[in-house]
């Protein structure tokens, strides 16, 4: 990863939604973003679970859709699921 990218992680369905199970991406885009940037890479379905999926960031749940991502961060998408 170069010194100007984040890592995207896929777990569960938004890794089938994606077809792979982790990406780099620019730094500096908020989540709303990303989901875009990655939308217009891999297509609607991944779209529709991003619309619908918890982020982590480094680890930590990001509630902020709005906040940039620096360089170097880990970003998990993590799918809503069912049970649980």
């Amino acid at each position: 990863m170069s010194g100007d990218s984040i890592t995207v992680r896929y777990f569960a369905g938004a890794r089938a939604a994606a077809g792979v199970p982790e990406e780099p991406a620019p730094a500096g885009l908020c989540l709303d973003d990303l989901a875009a940037e990655l939308t217009a890479r891999r297509g609607e379905r991944l779209g529709g679970v991003l619309k619908a999926a918890s982020f982590l960031v480094d680890g930590v749940a990001c509630h902020d859709r709005r906040a940039a991502l620096p360089a170097g961060v880990t970003v998990d998408v993590l799918p809503p699921f069912a049970g649980g």
